[in-house]
């Protein structure tokens, strides 16, 4: 057995050196929430801690609504994704039908374009529907995803044929096809799609904010950003306090599902 090699120490320093730089504003951010405002910029660790910052930020703003349209929003959008996506790669990967290449050409063909050079035309078909500043208009251009139809057909096509003919003697049509054979080879796929989807999304801010102009659809993003403009005062405790309340959910699932994240990604061949 060869011997195992030590880490480079460079490597590792370099490592700790970028991770220490990712997490100083996190890390500042959690400093400011927990002290008073005439104390946060001392950085004194025997200054008193509070947590008052945050019962003031959410009683600041209606960021009980602000969570609910999030969260329904993300729920809404990785939903149709997951049906669109999953029946659009379905067909791709197992039917040949004229026109097959062309149009996963042109699927293909939407990876290049960026969401932002949209938003004049969604916004125009959002008006026309009359869905603006509602939560359907945020979802609504984001039901089908390039990406996962590419994603999940590259799974498809690695399922064993055998496997598919095997169900279909035993007399499976092709949904039960899909629902017993390929999806449940694709679920760590699924699984990783869905965790890049929710954060992506969670974290959107443009789209929402110009299609959405009243409190009672506002998401978090949006909702912090009027949060911290300046009519609401240069109170730093106060919105690194809202900003790591709106963070929370995501750190917290990343940190609970840590390993099934990283396991997700390295099986379902995401580099």
């Amino acid at each position: 057995m060869k011997p195992m090699k030590h880490a480079n120490p460079v490597l590792t320093i370099g490592a700790w050196m970028l991770a220490l730089l990712w997490i100083a504003p996190l890390l500042f951010a959690l400093w400011a929430a927990v002290h008073p405002a005439a104390e946060f910029t001392r950085f004194n660790l025997r200054a008193p801690l509070t947590l008052d910052n945050f019962a003031r930020a959410w009683q600041a703003a209606p960021f009980a609504r602000y969570f609910l349209n999030t969260f329904l929003v993300v729920t809404m959008i990785l939903g149709a994704q997951v049906l669109v996506c999953t029946l659009a790669a379905y067909a791709f990967a197992r039917y040949r039908f004229a026109g097959r290449s062309l149009l996963f050409t042109l699927v293909m063909v939407q990876l290049l374009v960026m969401p932002n050079l949209l938003i004049v035309e969604n916004y125009d078909t959002m008006a026309r529907l009359g869905l603006v500043n509602h939560l359907l208009a945020i979802g609504l251009p984001y039901f089908a995803s390039a990406f996962g139809i590419f994603l999940l057909r590259q799974t498809f096509l690695s399922v064993p044929r055998e496997l598919v003919d095997a169900a279909s003697i035993e007399g499976a049509g092709p949904l039960a096809v899909l629902w017993h054979v390929y999806l449940p080879l694709a679920r760590p796929v699924l699984v990783a799609y869905g965790l890049v989807s929710v954060s992506y999304h969670w974290n959107d801010f443009l789209w929402p904010l110009i299609v959405t102009n009243s409190p009672s659809s506002r998401v978090l993003t949006v909702g912090l950003q009027v949060f911290s403009t300046a009519d609401q005062g240069v109170d730093w405790p106060l919105i690194s306090a809202a900003a790591l309340m709106t963070s929370a959910p995501l750190l917290l699932a990343f940190l609970l599902f840590q390993r099934h994240f990283v396991q997700s990604f390295m099986r379902s061949g995401i580099r």
